[in-house]
């Protein structure tokens, strides 16, 4: 054989032999188009809005900033004099870009042991799970998009110290992901029975 050839059976022999992971839908700023492609996503969002009372948009709209939808999304990889790793930036994995320590606090608080950040069902779960402790420990309505997401990402010890204050590129960040929740309610509304 050739060895273009050679090449890309190797190619495809490892293509399909890929991890499993499910790929992000193909328009992430129509939730209608999202709930089309993967109706397992809001199955999922509305589960945990059931349970905890966030609502869908919310959980959309914080899953779209941590991971872009993408189930194996990681931090990227410190490197030393430029070149040589030295390990992820956070123990942060999933749909829901959870650390380790947080994740395993959810898992024995829910009773949940065998939940998977690369779930969305899990993922959606954690997150609201997550902001309905907001809500009880530092008073951060369900609704509020914005200071949801500054506790998600700063902790709630952090958000109530006022950690994110000193922070404009995450207040901006907060901001990106109020204006997609308000985007995505006003899209889930008009796209009927979602």
């Amino acid at each position: 054989m050739s060895r273009s050839l050679c090449v890309m059976i190797l190619t495809l022999m490892l293509a399909s032999c890929g991890g499993g992971f499910s790929s992000p839908p193909s328009n992430l700023d129509n939730a209608c188009a999202i709930v089309r492609e993967k109706p397992k996503y809001v199955r999922a969002f509305k589960a945990s809005e059931r349970r905890w009372g966030v609502p869908v948009a919310v959980q959309m709209a914080t899953v779209y900033q941590e991971s872009r939808f993408r189930s194996d999304a990681r931090t990227p990889f410190r490197y030393t004099l430029g070149v040589i790793p030295m390990g992820r930036q956070s123990s942060a994995y999933g749909y829901s870009q959870a650390l380790d320590s947080t994740w395993d606090d959810y898992r024995k608080s829910t009773g949940r042991r065998g939940a998977k950040r690369d779930n969305i069902r899990d993922s959606a779960d954690f997150i609201g799970w997550y902001m309905s402790r907001s809500h009880y420990k530092v008073g951060i309505e369900l609704t509020d998009a914005r200071n949801q997401y500054l506790a998600y990402h700063e902790g709630h010890s952090g958000f109530a110290r006022g950690s994110h204050n000193s922070k404009s590129w995450l207040l901006r960040v907060a901001g990106d992901v109020e204006a997609r929740a308000v985007l995505y309610q006003s899209q889930l509304a008009s796209c009927g029975r979602y």
